[in-house]
């Protein structure tokens, strides 16, 4: 087995990086991406990228201010399919969590699709506990240009910061 170890950082996302993530959305997902960083310019959300030694961005996410008072919502979160399973998830959150404690916030939120059991078991595996569900729907664009609503059912999850 051979080993790999990746050396990681997490800053900003800016407009520039939007080029080299596509592999975290179409065209349509990236232009809502961008419209999220005029929020984070304006404070109302952080929007991270997790970085290889080359500043590239292999993961992102973003924590919105504005859901609920007093809660960090995550979400967005995304990692590049290849390197998935790798705990760049986990640092992720790590690092979204931090983010939330320095504004004075003691509690984290997010939503996993009820069809992804994968990241429901990271997020318990992080302390996160099921509060509810909720629908939730978006227009997402197919391969081939086309517009479609997607509807799901998500899982509410919770997690008390230290």
């Amino acid at each position: 087995m051979i080993s790999v170890a990746l050396k990681l950082s997490v800053r900003d996302l800016r407009h520039a990086d939007l080029a080299s993530c596509g592999w975290s959305g179409s065209e349509r997902h990236l232009a809502g991406v961008a419209r999220q960083l005029e929020r984070a310019r304006l404070g109302e959300v952080d929007y991270l990228a997790v970085c290889t030694a080359t500043d590239v961005p292999v993961a992102k996410g973003g924590v919105d201010y504005q859901v609920e008072e007093g809660v960090g919502t995550l979400w967005q979160l995304a990692v590049h399919p290849a390197l998935q399973s790798c705990g760049i998830g986990t640092f992720l959150i790590g690092a979204a969590e931090l983010r939330i404690r320095n504004r004075g916030l003691l509690q984290a939120e997010l939503g996993v699709e009820e069809d992804n059991p994968r990241a429901r078991a990271l997020y318990e595996r992080l302390g996160y506990v099921v509060r509810g569900r909720r629908p939730d729907a978006w227009t997402e664009q197919a391969p081939d240009g086309t517009l479609r609503r997607h509807e799901t059912m998500c899982t509410v999850m919770r997690k008390r910061l230290a």
